[in-house]
């Protein structure tokens, strides 16, 4: 199944942190993984079951799937995610 991809509007302040390159990065590799694969990465437990998480490099991209979209929820830092 070939999902849509959405963001948060929250997305955008979590990209602001990041540099240029960083961010550009990001859309690449998010445009490539997840519309063919969202539903093959780990989901997370606990309080924030439902939720699904891609690691890329130095950055995890933590996102929702509802219906056809992948709803892009947090891109952030590994270290600085679950602080």
């Amino acid at each position: 199944m070939r999902y849509k991809i959405a963001f948060k509007n929250s997305v955008s302040r979590d990209l602001k942190k990041t540099s240029r390159v960083n961010a550009g990065r990001l859309f690449i590799n998010i445009e490539r993984e997840l519309p063919e694969k969202a539903d093959t990465f780990p989901s997370l437990s606990g309080k924030f079951s439902g939720l699904r998480i891609l690691r890329m490099d130095d950055f995890k991209v933590i996102y929702t799937i509802i219906e056809d979209t992948a709803r892009i929820v947090r891109i952030s830092p590994r270290q600085k995610l679950y602080k």
